[in-house]
């Protein structure tokens, strides 16, 4: 009986410790720009661009103003389109914290220095059966003098079907920080790129980029 019990101990992977200052830098952190801070959002991807400003000053339901759209200023009807598609979104809720996906158990340490250090860990699988997690790493590079993450990549490590008759052969995002500030202003979102290479039934490509700039933060209330 000992030793089925010391076979059956030495079978179970043990759990990672997570370091407690990437267990602080995660606790604060947050993907999206905090409370309190105004920004344009710039969006660009297959072709097409749309420019948008969160005034934080402002209510929920009015924060949201369409800047530009394709590099020239909205029509009427676009406006219209908009207001409607951002109610939409609003109602349907957020969306899942990154941090709440991490399997921080499956934690390995990638890089060291006193400057950074970079983990890398597997992500919770995902609902209605999506097994696409199962294919992802997520990369963390923490800067250790500010205690902040100042980047998170998803990246695929290698080709896979996530589904009947399609398969992926690149899947990438990539998320970067600015690091908090003297003037007091927190980490801030900078930049997201994503990135896909697949097909769809053999022959429909599905690749596509699109990247989201953060730009202009502003305290609310503040000029």
């Amino acid at each position: 009986m000992r030793l089925l019990i010391a076979l059956l101990f030495l079978a179970c992977p043990a759990l990672a410790a997570v370091p407690p200052e990437l267990e602080a830098a995660l606790k604060n952190f947050r993907s999206d720009p905090p409370p309190g801070w105004s920004y344009t959002q710039t969006t660009t991807g297959e072709g097409r661009s749309t420019v948008e400003r969160c005034d934080a000053a402002k209510p929920d339901y009015a924060r949201w103003s369409l800047v530009q759209k394709d590099g020239r200023a909205p029509t009427a009807a676009e406006l219209a389109d908009y207001a409607e598609g951002r109610s939409r979104r609003s109602r349907a809720g957020t969306a899942p914290r990154i941090t709440e996906q991490l399997l921080l158990e499956t934690l390995e340490t990638i890089d060291e220095s006193p400057e950074r250090a970079t983990y890398r860990c597997r992500l919770r699988r995902g609902e209605n059966r999506d097994n696409t997690a199962e294919h992802l790493r997520a990369t963390l590079v923490l800067h250790r003098a500010s205690g902040a993450i100042e980047s998170i990549t998803l990246a695929s490590t290698g080709p896979f079907r996530p589904g009947f008759g399609v398969s992926i052969a690149e899947m990438k995002t990539e998320m970067t920080y600015a690091l908090p500030a003297g003037t007091g202003a927190p980490s801030l979102p900078q930049r997201v790129v994503s990135r896909v290479r697949g097909t769809a039934f053999w022959f429909k490509s599905l690749d596509a980029e699109m990247s989201v700039v953060f730009s202009e933060y502003e305290r609310a209330g503040k000029k």
